[in-house]
């Protein structure tokens, strides 16, 4: 890798702009994708279809962050299989990238560079996060299944950072609860939402989506593909009567 170095001008823009770099790994990015890539906010998340890209952006992300601003990247997911999963887009995508230094330690779980910078994945539990501080990127992946007691327990781990320290989480819905749906219902301005359906992905045929929705059903379909919040046909009650009735006024279960 290392002979094919880029000069130091294509070396400054590509640091510049993480879509770019992108696009010289041999992927380009969608519009939405481009702009996840490039927002300088601290907290998103992304709400997005399967197959939408959502993991390959954040690989990107990772790779970018790892080569530009040093530090620790973190992976997690509601288990080691899954973060494991997002991790071999991250190595992938910096195996395609040219002129980029061989790591100085690649696993199934980890990789460390020479600039310092290590990127490891996680299951995601409360006690994964302990003896870990100051990521300059955490990575959420099926952020809405993953415990509430994580996402507590990854909060501490940007204190001292404020904004460079950057908070990544994608999902597709699980139902009206958990800590992934309270941020994006009820967050506020803390959270940047990006949320990309499958009928905005160029790359799935509108034909195939007609079918799935006939195989999986409505339900299904409209969480998968939709990108919705819906109830269970189980739940006698409405989520969002049961909100009125426990949330105070105005303001989320929890911040």
């Amino acid at each position: 890798m290392e002979s094919s170095m880029p000069s130091l001008a294509a070396d400054l823009y590509r640091a510049g702009d993480p879509a770019a770099m992108m696009a010289e790994a041999g992927m380009t990015p969608d519009a939405w994708q481009a702009a996840v890539l490039r927002s300088t906010h601290p907290r998103q998340l992304l709400l997005c279809s399967r197959q939408s890209g959502k993991s390959t952006t954040v690989g990107a992300l990772a790779v970018h962050c790892a080569l530009y601003d040093p530090g620790l990247v973190l992976i997690f997911a509601p288990a080691q299989r899954q973060s494991t999963e997002l991790f071999k887009k991250v190595s992938a995508f910096y195996r395609n990238l040219p002129g980029v230094p061989d790591p100085v330690t690649v696993t199934e779980t980890r990789m460390e560079l020479p600039n310092g910078s290590r990127i490891i994945a996680l299951p995601g539990t409360e006690a994964t996060t302990r003896g870990f501080s100051a990521p300059r990127l955490i990575l959420v992946d099926e952020a809405s299944r993953t415990e509430d007691a994580l996402y507590g327990a990854l909060q501490p781990m940007l204190a001292t950072l404020g904004e460079a320290g950057r908070m990544v989480c994608l999902t597709t819905p699980w139902g009206k609860r958990g800590w992934f749906y309270e941020q994006w219902a009820h967050g506020g301005d803390k959270w940047e939402r990006t949320r990309i359906t499958a009928n905005e992905c160029p790359r799935i045929p509108r034909e195939w989506l007609a079918d799935q929705r006939k195989l999986v059903g409505d339900f299904l379909f409209r969480q998968e593909y939709l990108c919705e919040f819906v109830d269970t046909e189980e739940q006698l009650f409405a989520t969002e009567l049961i909100e009125r009735a426990v949330r105070p006024a105005g303001g989320p279960l929890w911040a």
